[in-house]
């Protein structure tokens, strides 16, 4: 059972903290705003990933990943909402005081995991390729999708931490605009290429 644990453990940890548009949001908002203040939009990817995994594990992501239009549909918004949050990362009017205006909060990460198939998808072959043994069905979903969203908040925390480490070494507000500016960037980048390529796909 243990090796079973380990095995979505690890696969988890591959999938959902490798570099990709959930993770870049991540580190810009916490070097953006620093690691207090990027708690809600933490709080938000978590929530949406956790309606993820319980979808992967009750068989209704499959049943959505099923209908090709609609995770077209989803997969759009979802690349069109990160679009959005790059916006706020390069728009934010927060200095280097406890003054905010503007920083991406909770509903922009929830929305953004709640539309985004690729979590599902992700999700999904995290329960396909692992099993619990010893144990039964019921126990054994429960089990992956505990060991899973676990997993899932340490590297998400990780992530977050990682650009609010960036974020204690900015001293001037325009450190900080080019800061929010190099993020958004990247992240627009990134979301670029991936449209490109569903395109061509």
């Amino acid at each position: 059972m243990y090796e079973a644990l380990f095995s979505i453990a690890l696969t988890t940890a591959l999938l959902l903290g490798s570099p990709g548009p959930a993770p870049l949001a991540l580190a810009a908002v916490g070097a953006s705003s620093g690691v207090r203040r990027g708690v809600p939009f933490l709080s938000g990817i978590l929530l949406g990933l956790l309606v993820a995994i319980i979808a992967a594990a009750t068989g209704l992501g499959a049943l959505l990943l099923s209908y090709p239009n609609l995770s077209a549909v989803c997969q759009g918004v979802a690349i069109a909402y990160l679009f959005y949050v790059a916006y706020k990362i390069a728009t934010n009017r927060s200095g280097l005081s406890d003054v905010s205006g503007g920083e991406v909060g909770f509903r922009d990460g929830f929305i953004l995991n709640l539309l985004n198939p690729k979590a599902y998808a992700a999700c999904i072959a995290i329960f396909a390729n692992n099993s619990v043994p010893d144990a039964s069905p019921v126990m054994g979903a429960v089990l992956a999708a505990l060991t899973c969203f676990a997993i899932a908040i340490l590297v998400d925390s990780l992530w977050l931490v990682f650009g609010g480490v960036l974020h204690r070494f900015i001293k001037t507000p325009k450190q900080l605009r080019i800061l929010r500016l190099f993020f958004a960037f990247l992240l627009t980048s990134l979301l670029v290429w991936i449209s490109t390529t569903y395109i061509q796909n």
